[in-house]
């Protein structure tokens, strides 16, 4: 990132007091754009049919790298409030059940994250990093092609990687004639 600025670089962004002001700042976005593309919610960070089991308070406590949170039993209407499930209909973060499957997306850190992925956000916040400090058009230019190459690069291995198909959606199955619920004979 600060190579497109032309700044030297860094050895460790561990010590993130001891950086100079301008790798503090870059840390600083990568870690910001890092959160933003992973709330999408890519193959990569989301888990579904989590179980989440109840607390000594009755409460579904959430991990801590909890982007957001579903409840796969559609007779709750959750939502994630602080580190805690909230129950919408009832109006409590207090649970009757002793688990819960929910589908949950979470925040990885960098370092877990695919290839794919450390590149596209590496390029978003080297370009943001550019625009916020330089404000260059070239620069943006430049950087914003390689990125959108990376976030196409990034797209295609999260379809290889969740075995999607047109018949997971069920609009697309009907169209076609799966579940069809009369007998066409």
């Amino acid at each position: 990132m600060l190579g497109y600025i032309t700044e030297a670089p860094v050895n460790s962004i561990a010590d993130t007091a001891a950086l100079p002001p301008s790798a503090a700042i870059a840390k600083g976005i990568l870690d910001e754009v890092s959160r933003e593309v992973q709330q999408d919610g890519w193959h990569f960070n989301t888990a579904q049919n989590y179980t989440l089991e109840v607390n000594s308070n009755n409460e579904f406590v959430l991990p801590d790298n909890t982007l957001q949170v579903d409840s796969v039993d559609k007779t709750y209407d959750v939502v994630q409030r602080g580190t805690k499930l909230f129950d919408r209909e009832n109006y409590t973060s207090e649970f009757t059940v002793d688990e819960l499957e929910v589908d949950i997306t979470f925040l990885l850190d960098f370092e877990e994250l695919p290839e794919q992925a450390r590149r596209y956000i590496t390029l978003k916040a080297s370009r943001v990093f550019a625009n916020r400090l330089i404000g260059s058009r070239e620069i943006e230019s430049l950087i914003y092609r390689d990125e959108i190459m990376a976030k196409a690069s990034m797209q295609e291995a999260e379809g290889n990687n969740s075995d999607r198909t047109i018949f997971d959606n069920y609009d697309a199955a009907s169209r076609i004639g799966i579940n069809r619920r009369n007998d066409i004979a």
